[in-house]
């Protein structure tokens, strides 16, 4: 529910409707715009607000949100939701391009692929320290070595980085060495998990669950946003369906359905949602087109050595060429 102030509301009025909502058990979030001020109060029960606050000194109107995800709602706020990742800009008017290894194999081959990435025009690094495989007996990562790589690739280029994160204990643990937490398709109803990464205020990569609605991914980033961590990108990254031509089935209409619905921030991955190198640079076009604000690649020195995901992964030839179709594409429709 939006409890909408007046523009005359003075800081007591305001916050006596913050106390009030909280009193009451409900939480509330003050959103201050230039020509306005509102609160958002999101719990169960929020109509009786109606009566507590209707006529409250200051209050101009109360909107309720009959969306079950609220603060991730563009009814909630109405701006798109601009943030900063050490340099990396996602949302406004610019396409964010996070690009690496599916896993950190070696110090030799992440370097080289950090620098192939920045070289390209790439704004982060992307790469696997823990790697949640359907197999028990495949390449799992390096762990906190994976780590230790990732920070230095960030000091010898000055890319920040995104790597995943499995459990609510590693959350300290890799916000010590990332600057976004990247949260998986296999964990994106992790509620502990996603309750860790919102309370740990740090950048969040969600991606959409292997076979999970774009209702059920929203609610997903409402359990990191209810915490006051606002700083959430959405990613769509392909769904299981009858198919087989592709690993996975890029919902395209899931981008400006996710843009339509909320003010976070839109990301594709063309790699797991094709899974294959050759499809990867078309759909990423297709993304940037649709609206999306960024995309996620996998890139690897020589992909038929990775030790997962090769057959889906772009040398960095190939990413330097999607980079500049995707420029092109980008241009073509207004965005940088």
């Amino acid at each position: 529910m939006l409890v909408i102030m007046r523009a005359d509301a003075n800081l007591e009025q305001i916050n006596r409707v913050i106390n009030g909502a909280q009193e009451r058990g409900y939480r509330a979030h003050l959103l201050r715009g230039a020509d306005q001020t509102i609160v958002g109060v999101v719990g169960d029960g929020t109509p009786k607000l109606e009566e507590w606050f209707g006529g409250a000194p200051g209050v101009q109107e109360i909107v309720p949100i009959s969306k079950a995800y609220k603060l991730t709602s563009r009814d909630f706020i109405r701006r798109d939701t601009v943030f900063n990742v050490d340099g990396a800009t996602f949302g406004g008017p610019g396409i964010v391009i996070m690009a690496g290894p599916c896993s950190v194999e070696s110090r030799a081959q992440l370097l080289e692929t950090a620098h192939a990435v920045k070289e390209a025009g790439g704004h982060m690094l992307r790469g696997g320290a823990f790697k949640p495989r359907t197999s028990p007996y495949s390449f799992q990562g390096m762990g906190e070595a994976g780590l230790e790589l990732l920070a230095e690739a960030r000091a010898a280029t000055g890319l920040p980085n995104v790597t995943e994160v499995m459990t609510p204990e590693m959350v300290p643990l890799v916000c010590r060495y990332s600057d976004m937490l990247q949260i998986g398709a296999r964990n994106m109803q992790n509620y502990a998990l996603l309750h860790a990464a919102g309370e740990s205020q740090h950048p969040v990569l969600l991606k959409r669950g292997l076979s999970a609605t774009i209702e059920e991914l929203l609610m997903a980033a409402e359990y990191i946003m209810s915490h006051g961590n606002r700083r959430v990108a959405l990613c769509e990254r392909g769904i299981r369906t009858y198919e087989t031509a592709t690993r996975n089935t890029t919902d395209i209409n899931a981008v400006p359905v996710l843009k339509a619905r909320s003010h976070l921030p839109v990301i594709l991955d063309p790699s797991h949602s094709t899974g294959e190198a050759q499809y990867v640079t078309a759909i990423a076009r297709a993304a940037i087109a649709a609206g999306a604000d960024g995309l996620i690649v996998e890139v690897h020195p020589n992909p038929k050595q990775a030790m997962s995901d090769g057959q889906q992964s772009l040398t960095p030839e190939q990413f330097a060429a999607l980079v500049r179709q995707v420029a092109a594409i980008a241009a073509a429709v207004g965005r940088g």
